[in-house]
């Protein structure tokens, strides 16, 4: 049995949550926010899985994904300062969980000024000394 080496990535991903909200919530939103960075950003992913039968799984991130926890207000402040980092991110409005469809989540915001979202959660990805800046304050999900 070989012991796993410990890897330094440069890049972060995280994950925040609202702390209010219920536990199907928090893995929707992580589940529906972490999608678009597995989506657009290059070699996030690694290669697919292949179990000793020869069955094929999707790949997965390569790098592990942290998961944060805030209240409304500092959702909003890190929102703000996602918004002057350099990082990619997603974000999950609140009145997602009213829709069933892509569409329908786009229209969710397409006319709310961006300090007037009620965001649930968001997901970024960035170097990983300007993600800790954006994230600071959330407290890590138990």
């Amino acid at each position: 049995m070989t012991t796993p080496t410990r890897f330094d990535w440069d890049t972060k991903i995280a994950v925040v949550l609202r702390d209010d909200l219920k536990v199907w919530q928090k893995l929707n939103v992580t589940a529906f926010a972490t999608s678009g960075i597995a989506a657009t950003v290059d070699g996030v992913t690694g290669e697919p899985y292949v179990d000793g039968n020869g069955a094929k799984y999707l790949p997965m991130f390569r790098q592990p994904v942290f998961i944060l926890t805030t209240d409304a207000d500092r959702m909003k402040t890190i929102l703000q300062r996602a918004l002057r980092r350099d990082v990619v991110f997603s974000v999950y409005p609140e009145a997602i969980f009213e829709t069933n469809n892509d569409d329908d989540n786009r229209a969710t915001i397409a006319e709310v000024p961006t300090d007037q979202l009620v965001l649930a959660g968001m997901a970024l990805r960035g170097d990983k000394r300007e993600v800790d800046r954006v994230i600071r304050g959330a407290d890590r999900h138990e």
